[in-house]
């Protein structure tokens, strides 16, 4: 597939809805994550990423505004071991247990199927990236309704190993705005990783739809020693 520019496919999306990252930096010595929120209802954007141990979770902005909390309050990242988890959901959680349990990635999900939020049963993402031994690779999942028809699940699970340096792949929630709105389809795209963390999240920040973007979370980890940088934009702040 050919590679693309991750500002052109954002700025020619007014809403993706919630998207995930993943690759390697140009020199090869970095893994790439970053993940990104957005909303069109005042509970989807009152919301901020707060700091969670290693990894993140969301909070209510305003709790005063917070209506239902099912489906926009969650951890999107957690870390097992040398296991990085990230999500649009608690999927996140039934990912992390199950690999806890010897269970592989896949494996984990079958207990799960897309949001039930019908009309638009909105897919779960999910991307795992394994660092182990100076070597670094990464899966990605979607679980989708059968064409908006919510009596069947579709599961797809993409596995890259060895990802090439400065490469990655991106998988976002809705193909464009619409009621209802339409899921994603194909494979995740292939675009540019940069190896400067704070232009990339620059970057992704000022391409996301000023109305609709919510949070942005971005961290690179060194593959050798699995330290890492993190960075998180809130709109509300």
């Amino acid at each position: 597939m050919k590679m693309l520019s991750l500002r052109e496919e954002l700025q020619s999306n007014a809403y993706p809805g919630r998207g995930i990252v993943i690759g390697k930096s140009p020199d090869g010595k970095r893994a790439v994550i970053a993940y990104f929120i957005m909303g069109r209802s005042v509970n989807s954007r009152n919301r901020i990423f707060v700091e969670d141990g290693e990894g993140i979770r969301t909070q209510a902005f305003d709790p005063a505004k917070l209506e239902d909390p099912s489906l926009v309050i969650y951890a999107p990242v957690r870390v097992l071991g040398n296991k990085t988890i990230v999500t649009n959901g608690d999927q996140t959680d039934t990912i992390y247990e199950g690999m806890d349990r010897q269970m592989t990635f896949e494996q984990s999900l079958r207990s799960r199927e897309f949001e039930p939020d019908g009309p638009n049963y909105t897919p779960r993402i999910s991307g795992i990236l394994h660092l182990e031994s100076g070597q670094y690779n990464y899966a990605m999942s979607i679980l989708k309704s059968n064409n908006g028809d919510p009596g069947g699940c579709c599961r797809f699970t993409f596995a890259y190993e060895n990802p090439a340096a400065g490469e990655g792949h991106f998988i976002h929630t809705y193909m464009h705005d619409g009621n209802p709105l339409p899921s994603f389809e194909g494979e995740p795209r292939p675009v540019e990783i940069p190896d400067d963390m704070d232009s990339f999240a620059d970057m992704l920040w000022e391409s996301l739809n000023e109305e609709n973007k919510v949070s942005l979370f971005v961290r690179y980890i060194d593959i050798e020693t699995g330290a890492y940088r993190s960075r998180i934009i809130n709109k509300n702040s």
